[in-house]
Order: structure tokens, then C-alpha cells, then sequence
């Protein structure tokens, strides 16, 4: 069994899953994205009917564990951690759900609360509050999105690198997201897979706790 460490990792996944290390990596220059490229990746978000990728969530400390994420519009999203830690993270749509099996322990919070409502309803919260963010790499498209009335909400900046065959020409590969906390969280995608077939049932949960065994 992995030490409790990875609960603070699906937490920050689950609350807010900042600037990508990625992105930090490339050359600060006054180069802008293309313009459009807001656009685009609002495009890209909404072009993806179902996906399944394996991804990788690192925490401020460096801690990192792995798994497969599981997309489906509108608004489902499935994290499957690996062997070993007993968390999962889903999304029916409506609400973000971290179950604990460990503890038994199940919280939810509305998906408009969550940065990853960024990714799940590009349609609303990426134009809305999505802004460029300059990356130095023509390839690179790198897109912050906060709501500056609503801090509590935190922060959430993806990455898109340009891909002729992902949805729209543009392929998320990252994302960082900053709590009210201040706490980072880090998830990579790679391993894309589009239009895969993904049944309903995917982003239930077996509830651990007494009062209830029935999925939800």
C-alpha cells in the first residue's frame, strides 16, 4: 500500500486538476501565439468526443503517480490511478467526486467551482475567462484561465501543441492548476486515443461508505 501522501495528489486533482513546468521550460520571449489560437483551442476542447489518455500528476513536492483519464462530453472525466492508490477522481457532468477507499470517504464539489471546468465546458469557461499566455515556441500554445471575481476557484493553464491529427490541429498535452491553497498540481497526457468507445458507466463510483453500496 502507497503512504498517505497520495491523497494531498488526488485532492489537488480533484479541487483544482499556475504555469506548466513545461511551459517554464521554454524561452521567455515577447513572441505571442497566433492569432486565433484562443480559438482554436476552445476548438480543440469541443472537438473531443470521447478520449482516453495515460497521464502522469506530479504535486508541488514532486511526488508523482500515474494513471489512465477517461473523457467524455459533455463534462465526464474519469481519473483511474495506479495499482496501489486507492483514490479515484470522476466527473458525471455535474459535479467532481474524489472517493477515498482507503478512508472511506467520498467529497464532491460542483464542476463550476474546479478549474477543470476549463476543460470539461471549454464552451464556457475558456472564452469567457481564458486569456494567451506567451510561450516562444510557434508549436506551443499555452492558455491561463481564472475567473478574477471568484479567486476561491483557482487557476488553470493548458498546454496545446500543434498536431494535424488531434481534434482542431491542437493536442493538450499538460495542464498546472494553483488552488485558493497556493497548491500546484501538475498533469501530463500522453498516449492520446480519439473517439473511443466509452459506456456511461465509466464515471460511476462504487460508494465506500456503510451507509451506501450502490454506485452513483
Amino acid at each position: 500500500m502507497i503512504a498517505r501522501k497520495p491523497l494531498r495528489i488526488a485532492l489537488a486533482a480533484a479541487v483544482a486538476i499556475g504555469i506548466p513546468s513545461a511551459a517554464m521550460m521554454l524561452p521567455v520571449t515577447p513572441a505571442l501565439a497566433a492569432a486565433g489560437d484562443l480559438d482554436r483551442a476552445v476548438a480543440a476542447l469541443r472537438g473531443i468526443s470521447t478520449m482516453r489518455a495515460s497521464f502522469t500528476q506530479t504535486d508541488r513536492n514532486g511526488q508523482a503517480v500515474n494513471g489512465v483519464m477517461t473523457l467524455k462530453r459533455p463534462g465526464k472525466i474519469r481519473f483511474e490511478y495506479q495499482k496501489g492508490v486507492p483514490m479515484l477522481v470522476v466527473s458525471n457532468g455535474k459535479s467532481l467526486t474524489l472517493v477515498d477507499y482507503e478512508v472511506n470517504q467520498v467529497q464532491r464539489w460542483p464542476i463550476a467551482n474546479s478549474p477543470l471546468g476549463a476543460l470539461l465546458d471549454p464552451s464556457r469557461d475558456v472564452k469567457k475567462y481564458g486569456k494567451l499566455l506567451p510561450t516562444g515556441n510557434p508549436d506551443v500554445v499555452s492558455v491561463e484561465v481564472r475567473d478574477p471575481n471568484k479567486p476561491e476557484f483557482g487557476v488553470m493553464t493548458m498546454i496545446f501543441t500543434r498536431n494535424a491529427a488531434a481534434p482542431g490541429g491542437l493536442e493538450l498535452t499538460n495542464w498546472v492548476t494553483l488552488d485558493a491553497q497556493n497548491q500546484r498540481t501538475t498533469v501530463r497526457l500522453k498516449n492520446h486515443r480519439y473517439g473511443v468507445a466509452v459506456a456511461d458507466n465509466a464515471f460511476t463510483y462504487r460508494d465506500p461508505r456503510k451507509s451506501s453500496r450502490r454506485p452513483r
